[in-house]
């Protein structure tokens, strides 16, 4: 019995073993790694085209040292895949092009690639360039030719700039004269991390002469957009990918003789680019310096300086030049506590060129005096880096005095507080009482229920009762009827629900920005139940539009993710959060009627 099973392990072992040697034999069955060149001799002043095609995937391609020869270009890789009558048929195609250094005998080594585990390789092939010979056929293709007539180019103004500080990035496609561009497409567009970026629109194409690598090009600006950068040390900047559509002249020519262009398509790319951003120096850094990073100038303002009680006057504090407009916060006066004062209203005026933000900023406080007097309003600084200079600047505004001519006068004890204690004074005479010895005392007597108040309370109580129940019966059925109202009262509490966690954080920019990125996600995790903190902000702009959300409703959503990304490096003044956080509940209300 031990003998039989052990005579049936050995055959399932060796059929396995066999199974496994057979399906490796299909991997590699029928496996084709080849070279093949344009031709075998040519002049020292001709191209040549090296193709290694596999019909099979594999993996570590390495070409051979191309001795006598330089590449001019590639590798460009090609893959052919199809099915027919059930069957696959693969191709995939590395290709060279390479220029002779010197006349002689050539070898074109072998390649190596590894299919299915197993390594191929290529059969050795030799070349003889000759002299150079009157007409060269170049073997160009053309992709050749729109690859050597297409460059995308991505300009920065400044590789070491200051944190903080504008660099801008324009993309230029340069375009040789010999091809025509007919159309274009993004296929990849930059995602500036660790940058606040600004894309400024580009109107009109406009093609302009210049020249790339010492001859003579058109170039078309596609893109411009400024960059801040929000923290020091090595940044990458994404390149940006396009599918460019081309009409390439042949050698062919029609029946008139004009020549004969085909059109095709090719991918160019601007290049990663690196900046190396230099931290704001700490060395004579003012206190009050909020991250301003520019050319400003700075000033307070005040509507009146005379007035009576009651009436209100604007103080303006207003910052106004070249910089980083949008990625600081503005200082605060310190008004005398006898002033009521509202909460400022933040105004700005900004424009974004090339060279940066350009305009002003401002926070406008609305004061009203309750008493006559003189109210001096204190100097206050505004601290700024000036990249110019690489040197802190401070402005100190002029001391503002505000007088309250008409209105009553205030009291020391006004001014202190309510916290005076009066005692009412009793007329004298009145203080002592004698007793009475004559109460007037009379026996309790018991009142009779018919007749009494109770009794008619009870009477009369069912008919009160019965028409307030009759319409409190059909208010309801009216609220239940009422479907859009129950889905606005429905919304309302679900934007409470998932922003209960920010209300609570109020104050607290890292954990209310961080509560509210989160509670903005997780609503639309429950709603669309999808991953959103895995997708970007043109994803979820999709998604939102394909979902027919008004646009309005969609731009608020993604400013409001905007300015949580923004909260990481920029100070936020608490009547910014508080703004934010009603401005969240009112963009969630409005998602949950149309989702």
């Amino acid at each position: 019995m031990k003998l039989l099973k052990g005579n049936i392990l050995l055959f399932l072992g060796m059929f396995l073993l066999v199974g496994i040697y057979s399906h490796a034999q299909d991997e590699t069955k029928g496996v084709e790694f080849t070279m093949n060149l344009s031709k075998e001799e040519l002049g020292v002043n001709e191209r040549l085209r090296v193709d290694f095609t596999m019909n099979k995937d594999g993996d570590n391609f390495k070409p051979p040292q191309f001795e006598g020869f330089n590449v001019v270009m590639g590798p460009s890789q090609s893959i052919s895949s199809s099915w027919i009558n059930g069957k696959r048929s693969f191709s995939k195609t590395y290709t060279y092009i390479l220029v002779p250094t010197a006349r002689g005998s050539f070898t074109i080594n072998q390649a190596t690639i590894e299919i299915a585990g197993q390594t191929y390789k290529t059969t050795p092939q030799k070349v003889e360039v000759t002299a150079a010979v009157d007409k060269p056929n170049s073997q160009k293709t053309v992709d050749d030719v729109a690859d050597e007539n297409l460059h995308l180019v991505a300009e920065v103004s400044k590789g070491n700039p200051y944190m903080n500080e504008a660099v801008t990035v324009i993309y230029k496609l340069y375009v040789s004269p010999n091809v025509s561009v007919t159309n274009y497409r993004p296929l990849d567009n930059p995602t500036y991390n660790n940058f606040w970026s600004q894309d400024i629109p580009v109107t009109k194409h406009t093609a302009q002469n210049g020249t790339y690598q010492g001859k003579p090009y058109r170039y078309v600006v596609l893109k411009r957009v400024v960059l801040y950068p929000q923290k020091s040390g090595q940044l990458n900047i994404e390149p940006l990918s396009l599918e460019i559509f081309v009409d390439v002249p042949t050698n062919r020519r029609d029946f008139f003789g004009g020549r004969i262009y085909t059109s095709t398509s090719k991918t160019v790319s601007a290049g990663s680019r690196t900046i190396n951003v230099k931290p704001l120096p700490e060395a004579g850094k003012p206190a009050g310096f909020s991250g301003a990073v520019g050319d400003f100038d700075f000033s307070v303002t005040t509507s009146k300086t005379q007035l009576n009680a009651s009436e209100s006057l604007q103080a303006k504090v207003e910052v106004s030049g070249k910089g980083n407009l949008k990625l600081f916060q503005l200082p605060e006066p310190e008004l005398p506590s006898s002033l009521e004062v509202y909460d400022p209203e933040y105004e700005e005026s900004i424009n974004t060129y090339s060279s940066g933000m350009e305009g002003k900023v401002s926070n406008n406080y609305t004061i009203v005096p309750s008493f006559r007097g003189k109210y001096p309003i204190p100097s206050i600084s505004f601290s700024f880096f000036n990249p110019g200079t690489g040197k802190y600047e401070t402005i100190r505004s002029e001391e503002i005095n505000i007088e309250v001519i008409e209105g009553p006068t205030a009291s020391s004890g006004t001014l202190a507080g309510p916290s005076s204690n009066k005692q009412v004074v009793v007329p004298t005479g009145d203080q002592f009482h004698f007793i009475n010895i004559n109460p007037n005392l009379s026996a309790i007597s018991s009142e009779k229920f018919f007749g009494s108040n109770l009794f008619f309370i009870l009477l009369f109580a069912p008919l009160i009762l019965i028409p307030i129940a009759i319409f409190t019966f059909k208010k309801r059925e009216a609220i239940a009827s009422d479907v859009v109202g129950n889905k606005i009262k429905r919304a309302n509490r679900l934007a409470r629900k998932y922003l209960s966690t920010a209300k609570k954080e109020l104050g607290n920019k890292e954990a209310f920005y961080v509560a509210l990125e989160k509670g903005l996600h997780n609503y639309l995790k429950a709603k669309l139940h999808i991953e959103t903190s895995e997708f970007s902000k043109d994803k979820i702009t999709s998604i939102l539009s394909e979902k027919n959300v008004n646009n309005s409703d969609i731009q608020g959503f993604i400013s409001l993710l905007t300015s949580c990304e923004m909260a990481r490096y920029s100070p936020f003044s608490n009547v910014q959060m508080q703004q934010d956080y009603e401005k969240a509940s009112e963009v969630i209300s409005n998602l949950d009627k149309q989702l």
